[in-house]
This record gives structure tokens, C-alpha cells and sequence, in this order.
């Protein structure tokens, strides 16, 4: 028996048996993996989805310290309505190529968030370019923010983006944003910019259900089993270079005529109790699109995607019809 709800989502009473034995069999016989060089020859891992009869292909665009294998649940969904996936992993992240000089395989960093920008475009490019229109993004978090600067500088590549508590700005923690960021400016002078930020520690174990970013258990007992597993799944903490960009990357998105540009159809989705990306700039953000829309996800933490059943199913309903219409 398939316990799976009308959408192709696993129902959390038998989440396990059901991502081992239908889900993940059924998206793996559709998968087609390769490595591709990124915007400066970094390697990045991308994976492509083929529906049956497929009416369109949605891209998927992680968040910090993710990576696309985290998305299985939701690629089956979309496979099953039709739609073709790609996912990657970012740079820094999952199976992609790492910058050099980091301690250990849970640091991410980056130099410069255009980069993740440039490495998206080379999926476009690479991937993308041989699936089928119409393409449709569904990004969360960082992914949110890498996004919103693709879909500002490249108009007319998606028609429609569900965004999932994009990071138009982190929340800080109650740390001051000009503090924040003179500490980064400091360690950067320091020759610091790939060290972990002091508030971080190395991957040792499982994380606590009681303080992570989602709050359907099922679904984060899940994934915490097959990150332990897998070391390269292991990131955990930002470099100071990391959070000095993460702070700056408001400010561009935020650029006076930059989201007036962007032509897709945008949904943007805030998690009712999300302590990790700040609401305030998403209703900024989403305010200056000509089609864009809010939604407030009630009872969602951070990973809206990683809800138990009563919040999820009717969320993610909203945004798989969004996505096929």
C-alpha cells in the first residue's frame, strides 16, 4: 500500500517505509546525474528528473547548508503532476566542488554571492536548456535570495517562481546589523574570511528536533538519518566570508528598480514562525513585483517543506497548482 496523499506527498505515520520503498525508487528510476564546471570551473553536481509525458520542468534551488537529495519528497510531487525536475547543488554544498583552505567538509563559504548566481545561469544553460517549457523555479531560503537576483538580472527564463522563505535578509539573532558587520570586515582583514564564524560549531552529531528548522518530525528524522550517513551532507555553519555576503545580499536585491524588473509570476511564502530569514524585507521584496503575491504559512517553522502533515499538505497543494497551472 502507497501511503501518499493526493499529491504524491508520504503521510508522516509511515514517512520512512514510504521514502525507501516508493518515493525514492520511483524518482531515482527518472534520475539522470552528471557534474558540470560552475561560472569558474568549480564542479557542480546536477540532477534531472524526466516526468512521463512531461508539461513543463521546475528547477530546484536550496538553501544554506542544503542540497538537491533534501528535495526528494517534493521532486516526487512534481513528478508525479508532470513536471520535470532539476536540482543541483550549490557550490559549497553537497556533492559540488568546496573553495580550498576550509576546516572540514560542514564549513560553507563563499566568495561572492554572484557566484551562486553565475552557477545557476550554467544550469540554465547546461540542464535546463533540454527540458521542457515551460520552467518554473522552486527555491528556499538562500536559494530564495539566489533567485531573486537571477530573476532581476534575466527576465523571461522562468515564467513563474514559488519561493519558499527566501533569505531576503537573515535574522542576526538579536546582533545589531552594523556590528555584524564589522566583525565580518575585521575577520576579513584578518586573512579570516574562510574561518567558521565563533557562534558555529563542527557537524558531531544529530541535530535536536527540538531546535531545528522544520516541525514535522517524521520528515526531520528522515533526512537527519541520511545526512549521518553522508559526510558531504554534513554542512553546518557559515565562514565569516559567508555571513559578510548574506548581510550585503539585502541590499542588492533590495537595488531601487532591481524587482521592478523581474517579469516571471512570483508567490512568496513566509513561515509564521521562521526565526532564521527576517518577514519584514520578503513583504519589501514581494510588494515591488508587478505579479507577485504573499502568503503567510501559519504553524510553518524556517523549512516550510519539512511541516507536519496538517500544515504541509494544504501548503504544498497551493504551490504544486501554482507551479502546474
Amino acid at each position: 500500500m502507497e501511503y501518499l496523499n493526493q499529491d504524491g506527498l508520504a503521510l508522516s505515520e509511515h514517512y520512512a517505509r514510504t521514502m525507501e520503498t516508493v518515493i525514492l525508487p520511483f524518482i531515482n528510476a527518472r534520475r539522470t546525474d552528471r557534474t558540470i564546471p560552475g561560472d569558474d570551473g568549480v564542479p557542480l553536481f546536477a540532477s534531472r528528473f524526466d516526468a512521463d509525458q512531461a508539461r513543463g520542468t521546475v528547477l530546484i534551488v536550496h538553501g544554506f547548508t542544503e542540497n538537491a537529495d533534501k528535495f526528494a519528497e517534493v521532486i516526487h510531487s512534481l513528478l508525479r503532476r508532470g513536471l520535470s525536475v532539476v536540482a543541483y547543488d550549490q557550490r559549497g554544498h553537497g556533492r559540488s566542488g568546496r573553495a580550498e583552505g576550509l576546516d572540514g567538509l560542514s564549513l560553507t563559504h563563499v566568495k561572492d554571492f554572484d557566484e551562486y548566481v553565475r552557477d545557476m545561469d550554467v544550469v540554465r544553460r547546461e540542464v535546463l536548456s533540454g527540458m521542457p517549457r515551460p520552467w518554473r523555479v522552486f527555491c528556499h531560503s538562500m536559494g530564495g535570495a539566489v533567485t531573486a537576483l537571477y530573476l532581476e538580472r534575466h527576465p523571461g527564463v522562468f515564467d513563474r517562481a514559488a519561493m519558499c522563505a527566501p533569505m531576503i535578509a537573515p535574522n542576526l539573532s538579536g546582533m545589531p546589523k552594523p556590528m555584524a558587520q564589522a566583525l565580518c570586515a575585521v575577520e576579513g582583514a584578518l586573512k579570516n574570511a574562510r574561518k567558521r564564524v565563533f557562534v558555529s560549531r563542527p557537524y558531531a552529531e544529530k541535530e535536536k528536533f527540538e531546535t531545528a528548522c522544520a516541525n514535522g518530525r517524521a520528515r526531520f528524522e528522515w533526512y537527519e538519518d541520511l545526512r549521518f550517513k553522508t559526510p558531504v551532507f554534513q554542512n553546518n555553519g557559515p565562514t565569516y566570508g559567508w555571513l559578510r555576503e548574506a548581510i550585503d545580499v539585502t541590499k542588492d536585491i533590495l537595488t531601487p528598480g532591481a524587482a521592478e524588473k523581474i517579469d516571471a509570476k512570483v508567490r512568496l511564502f513566509t513561515a509564521g514562525l521562521d526565526d532564521v530569514v527576517l518577514p519584514g524585507p520578503q513583504k519589501s521584496f514581494i510588494d515591488r513585483i508587478r505579479d507577485g503575491e504573499h502568503r503567510v504559512v501559519a504553524g510553518a517553522k524556517h523549512e516550510i517543506y519539512r511541516s507536519d502533515d496538517a500544515v504541509l499538505f494544504p501548503w504544498w497543494h497551493e504551490v504544486l497548482t501554482f507551479l502546474s497551472e
